[in-house]
């Protein structure tokens, strides 16, 4: 199966799996279960979910990771602050890289974003530099959209206290 195939595949699974009541914590589990199968290579898949604040650690596959994230600090930070996806071929040369943990060499931050109000990032790690490129975005960001969609987040502890995400 070609790389395109696994990825339209999973988002075709994504879009069955999810959880009709869009309860965030199943979704999010289940999202990034999905794709630690799908992408082997990544060490940590996992969700940062914004509490008002600042980014903090959600549902997650890989090994233990930073808790609380700053907007504009890390790539996670600074996707979620510039409203973009951002790739880190080789997060040794990346100035505002936060190193988690030691085995990562690449990574790639999709922010999610419902009705213009931040929501969270998918953040995902790889033990190998330049794991990630266009067809991952292109992928990653067509996953979150399904995610960001069926997923309720007005009954996101995290997103109370941005009480405007409907």
């Amino acid at each position: 199966m070609t790389k395109t195939e696994k990825y339209d595949l999973a988002l075709r699974q994504i879009d069955a799996l999810l959880d009709e009541t869009g309860n965030v914590l199943s979704n999010l589990s289940n999202a990034s279960a999905l794709l630690r199968g799908v992408l082997p290579r990544s060490i940590f898949i996992g969700f940062y979910l914004f509490d008002g604040e600042k980014l903090v650690l959600g549902p997650f596959q890989g090994g233990v990771s930073c808790v609380n994230i700053t907007l504009g600090k890390g790539v996670c930070g600074e996707a979620a602050e510039k409203a973009q996806t951002m790739i880190v071929p080789d997060v040794t040369q990346h100035a505002n890289y936060i190193a988690c943990d030691s085995a990562a060499r690449s990574e790639i931050v999709v922010p999610m974003y419902k009705n213009g109000h931040l929501v969270g990032v998918l953040d995902l790690d790889s033990a190998v530099v330049a794991d990630y490129g266009q067809l991952e975005q292109a992928f990653l960001e067509q996953f979150t959209e399904i995610l960001i969609e069926k997923t309720d987040w007005q009954f996101n502890q995290f997103t109370l206290k941005n009480e405007a995400v409907k």
